[in-house]
């Protein structure tokens, strides 16, 4: 329900962090991800230690419910620099007069909140008046939604590089089946919950589905298996190989003498709130592989 909302100019002070960053997944050197501004919003989960596959969310600022008019009040009066000129303050108290006009009255002022990650935040910010008193049971325009905080879990989401193990693993050699999986896979499951305390929440979940193999050469030249799973296929004697590539001709002719294979880890992604769905998450990892000749020797009777 979208009802009658009353804005609150600009005030002469800064406006009041109303709860600061609870938490953020950001991978350093990367354009996306979260970092929380302003904002109430706590992020939590297993899935924030990974690297960002650049998910941004679709909207980077937003209200979030804040106080009521009383405590709204007592915060902008108990908000005056030291350094404040006395001029400064008086404008300061006549802008009190929009906090003082609503006590009394049910409700709660909501203020902005924003992702500092994305480059967008600052323009956006520049649409939102820095607090709107809303009515009960009401989410005024650009008002945080349950789409939006899963969003925002989403873009906060990992999952690891795939560490890839091959056997043979220095160098493989014409027709000889390289075996391929993953070392060290740890979790299969990771999950990040956007939780606005007292409010909402949004978790969403990546599961680690299958793998996918690219040989780093032509069809002609190499036949790839990908029935993998989620973490491949260790080398087993005596096993059948169901998960590599086994490369139909020699290396030599190659840039640096080696093959590229990159293998991706497909993650799917599921979400707890309804009609919203992402994409699987993809991440990849490379590996030269040295491709030889298998040499003979045909010696003649004595």
């Amino acid at each position: 329900m979208i009802g009658k909302v009353i804005v609150a100019g600009l005030l002469t002070l800064a406006s009041v962090d109303p709860g600061g960053t609870s938490g953020q997944g950001f991978q350093e050197g990367r354009t996306a991800g979260v970092i929380l501004k302003d904002s109430q919003i706590v992020i939590t989960g297993t899935g924030l230690s990974g690297r960002s596959d650049g998910y941004r969310v679709r909207r980077p600022c937003w209200y979030e419910p804040g106080k009521n008019a009383a405590d709204m009040l007592k915060e902008q009066q108990n908000s005056k620099p030291t350094w404040i000129p006395e001029l400064e303050w008086r404008r300061h108290l006549d802008s009190l007069k929009q906090f003082e006009e609503k006590v009394g009255q049910e409700g709660r002022w909501w203020t902005r909140g924003y992702n500092a990650a994305d480059p967008n935040a600052l323009s956006c910010l520049a649409g939102l008046q820095p607090f709107v008193f809303v009515p009960p049971n009401t989410t005024p325009p650009s008002g945080i939604t349950t789409r939006e905080l899963a969003d925002i879990a989403r873009a906060a989401l990992t999952v690891p590089e795939p560490k890839i193990k091959l056997n043979p693993d220095v160098k493989s050699y014409v027709n000889l089946p390289t075996w391929v999986w993953l070392d060290d896979v740890g979790q299969t499951t990771r999950s990040v919950t956007a939780t606005l305390p007292g409010v909402m929440s949004a978790t969403v979940t990546a599961t680690l589905g299958d793998l996918k193999i690219k040989s780093g050469t032509t069809a002609d030249r190499a036949e790839v298996k990908e029935n993998c799973g989620p973490g491949g296929k260790p080398y087993a004697k005596g096993a059948g190989f169901v998960c590599g590539v086994r490369y139909l001709r020699a290396s030599a002719d190659q840039t640096r003498d080696v093959y590229t294979m990159t293998v991706t880890s497909v993650w799917t992604v599921a979400v707890n709130v309804a009609d919203v769905a992402y994409d699987p998450i993809q991440a990849s990892a490379t590996r030269d592989v040295p491709v030889g000749e298998v040499q003979s020797t045909v010696r003649g009777d004595d």
